[in-house]
């Protein structure tokens, strides 16, 4: 999840194990601690770009970084509060559960979450709900500000507390049921049109839960499309994407080109623009793909040119963007404009 949200869900979840004991400090606490295990941001500063990539939710979105920095955040804020009635094991609790939580959701993003850190390098990645989505987000944010400007002894508190908590569960919920319809749908549709694949994922479009991104495909290339919840049965436009792996054949030893490959979990194309050597990485999506499928995608490596790489994850989410762009992603995801 983005930062902003995990903050707002830790200072909920922070009142609700600290509340009266700490005062309005606990919506502070909270969103601290659920923040930590993106301090993995600090990597950029001196890592190459493909290592970064890696490291971010790498060893601190994992049980070990859990277990380890647990206690060690424990003993800080017991030691910062030693007036106030709060037992080192509540401490322990606390930390555990708000990092546990951030770790967990981030596994729900087609990002990919270092769980087993370091002994495997394995990435866990549900690809349930889009890495911002504001009806996932909405609700711990408001009761936050809620939870910040109502006094301390309100009675109100418990409600905000509980819609904070209770609404990014039930929404989550709803959005793994709308997974398993889609994969259901598309790999019917997959199975009918007796397309070959070995490797496939959806993952939401962005900043919604109606319209998904679809990726099927092998060692040859990848066929890419979008289907809605309310496309009508059978309906799933496909554009086909060499993978063109012999591109990399003269650098693929490249410790760049590895950890790119390692990173992209195999979901990859290779394409040229002009003189430069692009690597793609599917997981991330097409730039506004519901409008023009043949759209470059989100994640696009310039091999050759590395000093064009900065923030390769995001540049691409909402280039292009206007309020057409915008018009025609809603339209899509309450399934109009569908094709086959």
């Amino acid at each position: 999840m983005d930062s902003i949200t995990h903050f707002a869900l830790g200072a909920c979840i922070g009142e609700a194990f600290l509340d009266k004991k700490i005062g309005k400090k606990a919506l502070l606490w909270g969103g601290l601690a659920q923040s930590i295990p993106d301090a993995d941001f600090v990597a950029g500063f001196w890592m190459p770009l493909s290592e970064e990539l890696l490291a971010h939710r790498g060893f601190t979105h994992s049980i070990l970084f859990l277990v380890l920095i647990t206690p060690l955040m424990a003993l800080l804020g017991r030691a910062l509060h030693r007036d106030l009635p709060i037992s080192l094991n509540r401490w322990m609790f606390f930390f555990g559960i708000e990092i546990m939580v951030h770790i967990f959701l981030d596994g729900f993003n087609n990002y990919g979450t270092g769980w087993l850190e370091p002994f495997s390098h394995c990435r866990f990645s549900f690809n349930t709900i889009y890495v911002a989505d504001p009806f996932f987000s909405f609700w711990p944010a408001l009761a936050a500000i809620a939870l910040l400007l109502i006094p301390i002894m309100s009675p109100k508190r418990p409600f905000w507390i509980k819609l904070g908590i209770i609404l990014p569960i039930v929404y989550l919920g709803y959005a793994t049921l709308n997974k398993l319809k889609i994969d259901r749908d598309t790999r019917t549709i997959l199975a009918k049109r007796e397309i070959p694949y070995t490797r496939y994922f959806t993952t939401p479009a962005p900043l919604n839960n109606w319209l998904w991104y679809v990726v099927a495909g092998n060692d040859s290339g990848y066929h890419v499309g979008f289907r809605s919840l309310f496309d009508p049965p059978g309906t799933l436009h496909f554009e086909y994407f060499p993978r063109q792996d012999e591109l990399l054949d003269t650098i693929r030893d490249h410790p760049e080109v590895k950890d790119l490959i390692r990173f992209s979990q195999e979901f990859y194309t290779v394409e040229k623009y002009g003189d430069s050597l692009v690597f793609n990485d599917l997981r991330f999506g097409q730039i506004i793909g519901w409008k023009d499928p043949r759209e470059k995608f989100v994640f696009h490596y310039y091999l050759q040119h590395p000093e064009s790489n900065e923030l390769v994850v995001q540049r691409g989410r909402f280039a292009r963007w206007d309020k057409e762009i915008a018009l025609a992603l809603l339209r899509r995801a309450i399934g109009k404009d569908a094709r086959d």
